[in-house]
């Protein structure tokens, strides 16, 4: 396969990019002082026979900063909702009301605000593991560029190199910028 310079950098961006997404997108769902339907909907539900996803079967919205409520478009998934909610290991205690389920989230402790810092930058050093693989593949493929009859000069691979390691620079300033984002809306009371 014979690529070019710009190429390789445009397959390392999209990979780094697409770290990025995948980040903002775990992001939403950790929890922060904060109700928001991030946190539910992705919950599996048991319906009609298959997994779905929350937001597939129920709207979800906030009525206080510090509720959801839940409304099934079939009332008869009320007690599935309630079960799939229960089983993915949140930490929520779903109310039935009538056709509809409400989650009071209870006030976060320090201890617990802790945990969930320590999530985010979990899921944020893996992003940048992703990150530093696609640099990995990105300057190997910079190097077989520097090798053959019709090869790059050296100096040119070189700059191909800086390139790379630039570019996987400004995506790790990204996850960094998520991660305190994250960790400042989780601390704050």
């Amino acid at each position: 396969m014979t690529t070019d310079p710009d190429t390789i950098l445009l397959t390392a961006e999209e990979q780094m990019a697409k770290a990025v997404d995948y980040l903002q997108h775990e992001l939403r769902g950790i929890r922060a002082g904060r109700a928001t339907p991030a946190i539910v909907e992705f919950v599996k539900v048991e319906c009609y026979g298959a997994q779905s996803d929350l937001k597939a079967v129920a709207a979800v919205s906030v009525p206080e900063p510090t509720q959801l409520l839940i409304k099934p478009f079939d009332p008869g998934t009320l007690n599935s909702i309630r079960q799939g909610i229960e089983q993915a290991g949140l930490g929520l205690n779903p109310q039935i009301e009538d056709k509809q389920i409400r989650i009071n989230l209870p006030a976060l402790s320090s201890d617990r605000r802790k945990e969930l810092v320590a999530q985010a930058k979990k899921v944020g050093e893996e992003q940048k593991v992703a990150m530093r693989n696609a640099r990995r593949d990105a300057n190997k493929q910079a190097d077989a560029l520097g090798k053959g009859s019709d090869a790059l000069s050296e100096d040119e691979v070189k700059t191909l190199h800086a390139e790379i390691q630039d570019l996987l620079k400004k995506y790790e300033a990204k996850v960094e910028e998520h991660i305190a984002s994250k960790a400042k809306e989780i601390t704050e009371i």
